[in-house]
């Protein structure tokens, strides 16, 4: 029989003892507090070690490792000399081994659960393991290491800055004193306290003992969040189901029927293997825990657990317009030649936050909130300026979302437009980076057949192919490329539209490649062609330009406008009332989402390349996804598959009056019918 004792600085009112079964032996464990008196620590780890094969010390700091400096606590120097009969340890060792294994764990059980979250160590010196390992993942980390310390209401943002703070003695020196954090709290005036409950709040995962962490909690500032600490208890555990807290790693495995730390387990490692702690190495350790499947705990205090991922998505003014519903003081009456000047400031101001999106919730349980970041530029102004200009202003966006703590961002409208569209920007930002392309020719072939269907003006599809001659205005652009591609395999007959005619054959060609029987016409003069399309897709970067005369288009035909600025402006719609011009397919969100501001859409309607981004965040897909010119079809496909898992749906089919009623498409078929009578040949 073995027995191992741990002394505890803690509470004599949490002593225990029990039996049990460990690495093949028989082992007795007694855990002793000393209330927090030293000396009464001091007497039993000296009685302890006349009937213990090794002695545990709990509850006090151990020596540390920051950077390539070791940091001795005094007090457990002291301490544990006293014990010279029988091997003595804090845990430090297996604690190390246990908070890496654990960062670890909960990275790749929940899917790159910590990339880019805002981590907060209310002692980075203490928990210096954790944030090397956290620091693969993210860089949004801060220390209150030098808050807690002297009182400076700033923290530390680095591990450069952490090592140096550690590295001044008279600094540190208070720090390696302290038993715990809150030693130090009665000399840290009310307002650093409110200062470090600020931090708190505003973090996503916080990192420290947690008799520390109760020390600031309050107002609701642990709701929701991730806590990593160690041997959490029942009470503990019901506390932070007050606090709401999301998730507590424990990273002290549980495997007896009592709560013990990490102290009285590597205790137990060494009575039973009979090594000295130097002689136990770093594969001796890591040898054991994998033998016991030691793992942290994943506490869920609410009883249910919400993986929220977050994702950012920029945006910007399509008009003048656009900026003076922005800025509501600007009048009306305000002369062109001001609204010019306002135009071209607008592209110089910094990316603001417009909004914050949260309770996406999927059917599969998945969670995402993200902000939609603003950049100033219209697509006049980014057409006026070289692509570099446009590039810094996306740059400097995700470097914001990177610092909220967005795990992808998405372009949107015409920045995924400027440039080599998205490549540049994804090679250079700091997050992954999607343009929403995919999700766009899928939204827009979505929308597209759906009208189709509901309008009945084509023969049912035969031999798996619709009846039907389509029509895709810039081929070869990303959307409209991949959008020919898909449409190839559905329709009778396919017409790619472009200026190079050179470009369209050579698309034409990959296309029957991949679909032999496939009748494709390459036409870079296509105008005589708008007659004979019953679907047209228009898929320009024209910036406004006119891209086909609506007026020679046949009566029923249903637009698809890709296009961001939009192909076909309401006064050009407004001239054939006989035609459905839908404005690219929207996504209908699959929950109730909150702080949507108006981006022109109905409610909790969103535009497809929002819905890729968003989607991907569901997923965990934090990946360079859509970006170039060759959309793949592949992608497309897997994105639409991706949204239907997450219950995202066809919006309501909208125009650029609004959404279509039932009664709006029975009109345009009941006037398409009409004119066909008089239509001939166009």
């Amino acid at each position: 029989m073995k027995h191992v004792t741990t002394v505890s600085m803690g509470p004599s009112a949490q002593d225990y003892s029990f039996k049990t079964k460990f690495l093949g032996k028989d082992f007795t464990v007694t855990r002793l507090g000393a209330d927090g008196d030293e000396d009464r620590a001091w007497d039993l780890l000296r009685r302890a070690q006349a009937d213990a094969d090794a002695v545990g010390l709990g509850m006090i700091r151990d020596h540390y490792d920051v950077g390539t400096r070791r940091f001795v606590h005094k007090d457990t120097d002291k301490l544990l000399k006293v014990v010279t009969r029988v091997p003595a340890t804090t845990g430090a060792d297996l604690r190390r081994m246990l908070q890496v294994r654990a960062v670890r764990h909960v990275q790749k059980t929940l899917g790159n659960y910590f990339n880019n979250a805002l981590v907060l160590f209310l002692s980075g010196t203490v928990n210096y393991d954790i944030a090397v390992e956290m620091s693969q993942y993210t860089p949004n980390l801060s220390f209150a290491d030098a808050v807690l310390k002297t009182g400076t209401p700033a923290m530390l943002t680095s591990l450069s800055q952490l090592e140096m703070f550690a590295t001044g003695s008279t600094m540190a020196n208070g720090i390696w004193a302290a038993r715990k954090l809150g030693a130090v709290l009665p000399k840290l005036p009310k307002v650093k306290q409110r200062f470090l409950a600020k931090e708190m709040a505003k973090s996503h995962v916080i990192v420290g003992a947690i008799e520390d962490i109760r020390a600031f909690a309050g107002d609701g500032n642990l709701k929701g969040k991730t806590l990593l600490s160690s041997a959490i208890d029942e009470e503990s555990l019901a506390w932070l189901k007050e606090q709401e807290v999301n998730l507590a790693i424990d990273i002290c495995p549980q495997p007896f029927k009592e709560v013990v730390g990490i102290n009285v387990i590597e205790a137990m490692i060494l009575a039973a293997t009979g090594l000295e702690p130097q002689d136990l190495s770093d594969d001796d350790l890591a040898e054991i825990i994998d033998e016991l499947k030691l793992t942290p705990q994943l506490l869920h205090p609410t009883g249910q657990f919400r993986n929220v991922r977050r994702f950012a998505f920029i945006i910007h003014p399509l008009s003048q317009e656009a900026i003076r519903m922005g800025f509501p003081l600007l009048p009306k009456s305000t002369p062109k030649r001001v609204m010019d000047q306002i135009e071209k400031a607008a592209a110089m101001v910094p990316p603001m936050v417009y909004c914050k999106m949260t309770n996406i919730v999927s059917p599969t349980g998945s969670e995402a909130e993200g902000w939609l970041i603003s950049v100033g530029g219209t697509p006049k102004e980014m057409l006026a300026r070289s692509p570099e200009f446009t590039y810094r202003r996306l740059l400097a966006a995700a470097d914001k979302a990177q610092k909220m703590g967005a795990q992808i961002i998405g372009l949107g409208a015409f920045t995924k437009v400027v440039g080599d569209a998205g490549v540049t920007v994804a090679r250079r930002a700091n997050l992954p980076v999607t343009t929403g392309n995919s999700y766009s020719a899928s939204g827009a072939l979505w929308a597209a057949a759906d009208a189709m269907r509901r309008m009945g003006l084509v023969e049912a599809p035969k031999d798996g192919r619709v009846q039907a001659k389509t029509m895709v205005i810039g081929a070869t652009g990303s959307i409209g490329s991949v959008s020919a591609r898909l449409l190839a395999m559905a329709f009778d007959e396919v017409y790619l539209a472009g200026r190079d005619q050179k470009k369209l054959e050579a698309l034409k060609a990959s296309i029957l490649k991949e679909t032999p029987d496939a009748k494709v016409v390459a036409a870079a003069d296509y105008e005589d062609h708008l007659a004979e399309m019953d679907m047209i897709v228009t898929s320009t970067s024209g910036a406004g330009k006119k891209v086909l005369d609506i007026t020679k288009v046949k009566p029923g035909c249903v637009i698809t406008d890709v296009a961001r600025p939009l192909d076909l402006p309401p006064e050009e719609c407004a001239k054939r009332p006989d035609v459905l011009v839908i404005e690219s397919g929207e996504i209908d969100l699959p929950s109730k989402v909150q702080g949507l501001r108006d981006i022109t859409l109905p409610e909790n309607i969103v535009y497809a390349c929002l819905a890729e981004t968003i989607v991907l965040a569901l997923e965990g897909r934090f990946e360079v996804f859509t970006v170039g010119r060759d959309t793949e079809w592949r992608k497309v496909k897997e994105i639409y598959k991706l949204g239907l898992k997450h219950g995202m749906k066809l919006a309501s089919i909208s125009g650029v009056n609004g959404v279509y009623t039932d009664e709006d498409i029975a009109k345009v078929v009941e006037l398409a019918r009409e004119r066909r009578k008089t239509w001939a040949s166009g």
